[in-house]
């Protein structure tokens, strides 16, 4: 409940940091505790953070893989539900396994050119933009009541379902 009440009443806005990480098996996408299904990992960037360091501490904590971050990829400016902004960069595995957490239940990799039909739809342009490389890209996105139950309806379904290949 406070992911989403807390951009709403915070003092500082909500940012968070994304990793795009490609590897021979594809792009490494996680599903939340919160939020059943799948995104790029990554977290929220604390006072005083840079957003590398950010990527490098999320990662390592969720995931549990040491990366070298990259170029950014974009960054996306979301108003509606959950106002916040995220950046997403580029990022290589330079050490570790993955491996789920507390924070992230599910692991997998996916062809980023045909993700799992489980990716939420704040996490589709992102994959798009970057797999399509080119230069950074600064969007303005809106999270209205579409993306919301699309959002509850991946949940559901992926919490029906339970453990297991998507």
């Amino acid at each position: 409940m406070w992911g989403t009440l807390g951009p709403r009443v915070e003092s500082r806005p909500l940012c968070v940091v994304q990793a795009f990480i490609e590897g021979p098996e594809g792009v490494l996408l996680a599903q939340r505790y919160d939020l059943r299904g799948w995104e790029l990992p990554g977290g929220s960037v604390e006072p005083g953070e840079g957003d590398a360091g950010a990527l490098r501490r999320e990662i390592r904590e969720e995931v549990g893989l040491e990366i070298e971050v990259g170029e950014r990829v974009g960054t996306y400016r979301r108003t509606g539900f959950r106002p916040h902004e995220a950046r997403v960069y580029r990022c290589r595995v330079i050490a570790g396994l993955p491996r789920t957490t507390a924070e992230s239940l599910r692991l997998g990799w996916f062809d980023p050119a045909a993700p799992p039909d489980g990716v939420l739809a704040w996490c589709r342009t992102p994959l798009s933009d970057a797999r399509a490389g080119g230069p950074p890209v600064d969007r303005s996105e809106h999270q209205g009541a579409a993306e919301i139950l699309d959002a509850m309806r991946i949940d559901l379904r992926m919490r029906l379902r339970g453990p297991g290949p998507d």
